[in-house]
């Protein structure tokens, strides 16, 4: 069973900036695109950045200039810088892929439990 584990949120003021991180428990991030997500209170989830394992990111517009996503795959981790942080990006923050599991293409999502990043003066 692959874990995708989040971490690096908090309580940050408005302007400031936090680093989240997403690692799994096997070697998948490196071959495998993988996405952030959130989700605020009443609000559906949002795709926010995807990192391909090529390299090729795409961002939402709410988040474009101030988020940059990244990979690190000789430590099999994910990051979301975000700068600039404004109160409507308060929202649990999940870390996400999709993985082929045979060679009939068949996939398997995987989902990290989230992690509450805050921002409030």
């Amino acid at each position: 069973q692959v874990q995708l584990v989040e971490s690096g949120g908090g309580l940050v003021q408005p302007g400031g900036s936090l680093r989240l991180s997403c690692t799994a428990s096997r070697r998948i991030l490196s071959s495998n695109s993988v996405d952030w997500y959130r989700q605020s209170p009443g609000k559906a989830h949002e795709l926010v950045a995807s990192i391909s394992s090529g390299g090729t990111t795409n961002y939402a517009n709410f988040v474009k200039g101030r988020f940059t996503i990244s990979r690190d795959n000789a430590k099999n981790t994910v990051y979301l810088q975000m700068n600039r942080l404004q109160p409507e990006d308060t929202a649990v923050y999940y870390c996400h892929t999709i993985v082929t599991v045979n060679v009939e293409g068949a996939t398997v999502q995987h989902w990290g439990q989230g992690t509450q990043v805050t921002v409030s003066s």
